[in-house]
């Protein structure tokens, strides 16, 4: 018995090519809309990714903390060094910059951390703040306490910090005007 087979075509016989308009159609996970795909792969509604999501692969946990880097810390402590003892001088960035012979963006990139000046830029600023080098590259709290013990080492001022302490908010202000006043030779008149 033998079968007949039907003609193929040649057209048939070849497989077909996808035209260019045709589209892959898909669902987006958020919003579910049906739609063809875009060319930036975004849905049209939610505007959120139509490509599949990638698996987050969570971080091993560390059983010993990293140490925190050191160079990153030692240029903090010249940015705080710098930053307060410039507030503590009364100079402004441009001020000290002026002192320096530099631009007043030097100061600020120095005070932020994102610059690290170099020996012979620390010397300068040691001069322009009026301390020495060491000043500028101690950690804040001991170069705090090496001003209290300096200033405690005037016996006058050592007198006024017991007394000080027993003031309130507005005695303080007027104390400190009365010593403004004589600092700067004027004489207050009292009526």
């Amino acid at each position: 018995m033998a079968t007949m087979m039907a003609p193929v075509s040649a057209m048939e016989a070849q497989p077909q090519a996808v035209s260019s308009t045709e589209r892959e159609v898909l669902r987006c996970d958020h919003c579910k809309l049906v739609q063809f795909r875009t060319s930036a792969d975004t849905c049209r509604r939610c505007k959120k990714s139509l490509l599949p999501e990638l698996p987050t692969v969570q971080p091993a946990i560390s059983l010993v903390p990293e140490p925190a880097p050191k160079s990153a810390e030692g240029g903090l402590q010249v940015a705080s060094a710098v930053r307060d003892l410039r507030h503590v001088r009364n100079l402004s960035q441009r001020q000290l910059a002026a002192r320096m012979n530099v631009p007043r963006t030097y100061i600020s990139k120095i005070e932020n951390g994102k610059a690290m000046p170099t020996l012979s830029s620390l010397d300068r600023l040691a001069r322009a703040l009026q301390v020495d080098i060491s000043a500028l590259l101690r950690d804040a709290p001991t170069r705090h306490q090496d001003e209290t013990a300096v200033l405690m080492a005037d016996p006058f001022l050592a007198e006024i910090a017991k007394y000080s302490a027993h003031l309130n908010s507005t005695q303080k202000s007027i104390f400190l005007n009365h010593v403004r006043e004589i600092a700067q030779g004027r004489t207050r008149r009292t009526a």
